[in-house]
């Protein structure tokens, strides 16, 4: 906490913050999931030593559920033998031993998870078991006129970007508009696959995961991205494309959801490399399951395996036992391309996927430099830090309830001018904190219907919003 910033965070008890609703109602729905889940994996437990334990676990989880609902103590961490324990409960003890109802927002939810993945490390039979990995995959599977839309398109523009854009008599500057606009469509597909995060959006039905996903949704929403720092990014890998052509020219992804964004983040690591405009992207995803869809290792084996086989995982009933038509040849053409393509960027070394403790730990990224200093020094070496979801935002922030005029550049504090590292914050809204919007922007949004008004910030909560960030660290 030595690190943190003095504005002081959004807290569980602030009843006007949407910490208040996560802790009293998201919180209890997403631990009922997964002791959902488990009972569900358990009933098909022929060993009974495993089925002894996976039922202690659901009593665990019961019990999880039992104090958040009840408001007691935060309890410290049994020691599972992975990073993070000391540092969750050195800092519970700091804050006091908070209780659930009143203890701040970041830690808690951190601490949720964090306490969670030790039920399952603890075990012997139990220890790689992902609580959350049936609804991930339910969900990009219930994505699939997303992903086929997305499949075509993304063929035909690596097809285009690898031959380059130069023929047909255009000139350099048109070329490059071609390129910004290009580069500008396939961030703003990165940024609104946001739109299915798993934590918050509890009871999406198929129609709705359609909805929020397809072109014509996106092109709707593009008005509501209230700060858009997407040409000041292009700007700087199109300075380093120019200039170092030949040399190494990294970007990297601090990824957040499964499923359908981590499709889309790859769609745009690709296009990145095809277009030129990186030579190798590294990816990071969480250790540990976390914050219900945020991507781990396993989650690239699940969804590269479905598209191996799209005929037999878009085809195959789902739970209720709905049939789906089967893909088209052109169809299975397009996914076949995205599934080549990645398993030989893969292979090449340029798409590389890196996983740190840091990304599960307690506090925010104010921290970084002093807690993670082998990963702040790496991601120096990155031409652009791309952080994608709301977690990662609040994170940058310190999930602090700044003036919401403050510059980005203040608001993320030792990442920000002169640190190194520049950092690009793609986010969709769904949490209070919000900083780098103009004077009066913040009292307009709180006077449309169901924004809030003067008591709360609720037009931040449903995702309907969205920022892209920047702020140039190498300057």
């Amino acid at each position: 906490m030595e690190f943190d910033p003095k504005t002081p965070q959004y807290l569980t008890s602030d009843k006007s913050s949407f910490a208040s609703v996560s802790a009293h109602e998201r919180w209890p729905v997403i631990v009922t999931g997964a002791i959902d889940d488990l009972y569900r994996t358990v009933g098909d437990v022929t060993d009974e030593e495993k089925r002894r334990e996976g039922k202690a676990i659901i009593e665990k989880l019961a019990t999880l559920k039992y104090e958040l609902q009840h408001n007691r103590q935060l309890t410290p961490l049994p020691n599972d033998g992975k990073a993070g324990i000391t540092e969750y409960n050195k800092e519970l003890e700091q804050r006091g031993n908070p209780s659930w109802h009143n203890v701040p927002w970041l830690y808690s939810e951190c601490y949720l998870y964090r306490r969670i993945s030790t039920f399952f490390a603890l075990s012997t039979h139990w220890k790689d078991y992902d609580v959350f990995a049936r609804q991930k995959i339910s969900t990009f599977k219930s994505s699939r006129p997303a992903v086929l839309e997305l499949a075509a398109r993304y063929k035909e523009l690596a097809l285009e970007a690898e031959k380059g854009q130069g023929a047909g008599g255009k000139t350099p500057e048109e070329i490059e508009q071609a390129d910004r606009l290009l580069f500008s469509e396939m961030c703003e597909i990165c940024l609104w696959g946001n739109a299915t995060d798993l934590s918050l959006l509890t009871s999406l039905t198929y129609e709705d995961i359609q909805k929020l996903q397809g072109s014509e949704a996106r092109k709707a929403a593009e008005k509501n991205i209230i700060v858009n720092d997407l040409n000041t990014a292009f700007d700087v890998l199109q300075k380093a494309r120019k200039e170092r052509k030949t040399e190494e020219r990294r970007v990297d992804i601090v990824l957040d959801n499964s499923g359908f964004e981590l499709f889309v983040d790859l769609v745009l690591a690709g296009y990145l490399l095809s277009a030129g405009l990186a030579t190798t992207v590294v990816l990071h995803p969480k250790q540990i399951p976390w914050f219900v869809s945020d991507v781990t290792p396993p989650d690239f084996m699940d969804l590269i395996t479905a598209l191996s086989d799209p005929q037999g995982f878009y085809t195959a009933p789902d739970d209720s036992g709905r049939q789906h038509d089967p893909l088209s040849e052109k169809e299975l053409s397009e996914v076949k391309f995205l599934f080549d393509q990645w398993t030989q960027l893969h292979q090449d070394g340029k798409l590389i996927i890196r996983p740190h403790a840091f990304w599960t730990a307690p506090g925010g990224y104010w921290r970084m430099p002093h807690v993670a200093p082998d990963l702040f020094d790496n991601l120096k070496e990155s031409e652009l830090v791309l952080f994608k979801g709301d977690l990662n935002y609040r994170k940058l922030t310190n999930d602090a309830a700044w003036d919401p005029t403050t510059p980005f550049t203040t608001a993320i504090g030792p990442l920000g001018p002169n640190s190194g590292v520049r950092v690009l914050a793609f986010r969709t809204c769904k949490a209070d904190t919000v900083v780098g919007l103009p004077p009066g922007q913040d009292e307009r949004l709180r006077q449309l219907p169901g924004g809030g008004g003067p008591e709360a910030r609720k037009w931040a909560w449903n995702g309907k919003w969205a920022v892209v960030s920047f702020c140039d660290g190498k300057a």
